[in-house]
């Protein structure tokens, strides 16, 4: 039986690519001793308890890439995968619209303890993993985060409907977003519609940058990805964009600059 505070899901860890897929948000599920975190009804389904889409392009990804992905398997409402403890948002009392009674008032100690349940175990494995990866393709990876985004938030809508983001190091986001630009299909954007300075950059600069790695996070209007035709439609889309500046199988960085 699955333990029902699982941190993480691992797919494809075979892959062969110069890649690791990861997606934070991947999950809605909320442990049964939570208690539903005191919600009820939309809350539960909605954008605010997970990125609705982005665990379907991620494995979409995954197989058209032949990369190893990283997921996690627990709502974000219980502890944001890419936040630090000290985020004041890795437990959120507020999402978007929606008060969160389970995590309004906790002591550090219950805060430690979702940190330990949750984040340790979901960053060990990835660590694992892109260390794995590195060993198998003897040399760099990239690191690339699968995200969604409503286009509608707090009553504004977003004109972009793809984001290509980064932590410090805008190398492989801005290689993405030309590439995008010239396709043409979608409205696309650099540091849209989130940035570093929003704190959405955890995972990139603690598994990606700080290694020294090229790091890259994609958002996603979730409208585009809610269906699994969507979903399969967008990875057919980004693995091309994606193949266009990644080196392949065998390729060195300088290959493919």
């Amino acid at each position: 039986m699955q333990d029902d505070w699982t941190a993480v899901e691992r797919f494809r860890p075979d892959g062969a690519a110069p890649v690791v897929l990861v997606c934070e948000h991947a999950s809605r599920h909320i442990p049964a001793d939570l208690n539903d975190l005191g919600l009820t009804g939309a809350a539960l389904t909605s954008h605010a308890a997970w990125d609705i889409g982005a665990l379907a392009v991620a494995r979409g990804l995954a197989e058209r890439l032949d990369a190893p992905l990283v997921a996690g398997a627990t709502s974000r409402l219980v502890y944001d995968l890419n936040r630090p403890l000290e985020s004041p948002t890795a437990i959120p009392p507020v999402s978007e619209v929606f008060e969160i009674p389970g995590n309004q008032g906790l002591s550090d100690t219950a805060r430690r303890d979702r940190f330990d349940r949750l984040h340790t175990p979901f960053h060990d494995a990835l660590a694992e993993t892109v260390a794995t990866q590195r060993a198998r393709v003897a040399g760099p990876v990239a690191l690339i985060t699968v995200h969604s985004f409503t286009r509608i938030y707090l009553g504004q809508e977003r004109a972009v409907e793809l984001g290509y983001l980064f932590h410090s190091d805008g190398a492989l986001a801005q290689a993405a977003l030309q590439v995008e630009q010239t396709r043409g299909q979608y409205a696309s954007a650099l540091n849209e519609p989130y940035g570093a300075g929003d704190g959405v950059t955890y995972t990139l600069e603690k598994h990606g940058e700080s290694q020294g790695l090229p790091a890259l996070m994609i958002e996603v209007q979730n409208d585009l990805i809610e269906t699994p035709e969507g979903a399969a439609a967008m990875a057919d889309h980004l693995a091309e964009t994606l193949r266009a500046i990644l080196p392949q199988p065998g390729q060195t960085q300088e290959a493919t600059a």
